[in-house]
């Protein structure tokens, strides 16, 4: 039993050590770890836990979001602000993924140097941090702005589309 159960440490510890890569244990968005809205069903929020719930996100992106003055994000179609996921969504949005162009670009670097797929959590952040972006492109009036932005989102895209690929990418 003794040597059993050592055996079965050793296998752990070979595993972890082996198949755990450093960047699995990176934090890309800090702010989910944060207690916000005293609701503990709101501390590190997920948007996509099913396909209808997947379905719902493609619905609140594809009816409008606007941002206002102060960078925050808001549903258009006051009928979809009402339901359970918009809350979610809202606070995904405005208080989790980052808004500054510094943070993004921080964001796109660090996705760019990773090994291995992307968490899902961290997929679906890094997707509606592009598609802030996205709308930031389209309000800049200026072309030098809109050229970084665009450059940001570039990364993330790049940074989605080789986490999409990624089990026949032979770069890794």
């Amino acid at each position: 039993m003794y040597a059993l159960s050592c055996l079965l440490l050793l296998l752990y510890n070979y595993v972890e050590a082996n198949f755990t890569s450093k960047w699995q244990r990176v934090v890309f968005f800090p702010e989910a770890q944060r207690i916000r809205r005293s609701s503990a069903e709101l501390l590190n929020p997920v948007l996509q836990t099913s396909v209808s719930e997947v379905e719902l996100l493609y619905e609140f992106l594809l009816t409008g979001v606007n941002i206002d003055n102060e960078n925050r994000l808001s549903l258009l179609d006051p009928e979809l602000a009402t339901l359970r996921k918009a809350t979610t969504f809202d606070v995904v949005c405005n208080d989790v993924i980052p808004k500054t162009i510094t943070d993004i670009r921080r964001l796109g670097a660090k996705l760019i140097h990773l090994q291995g797929p992307m968490k899902t959590v961290d997929f679906e952040r890094t997707l509606l941090t592009m598609a802030y972006t996205a709308i930031k492109i389209s309000k800049c009036r200026n072309t030098d702005q809109q050229k970084v932005w665009l450059d940001s989102f570039t990364n993330l895209f790049t940074a989605l589309r080789r986490d999409l690929i990624f089990p026949y990418n032979k770069e890794g």
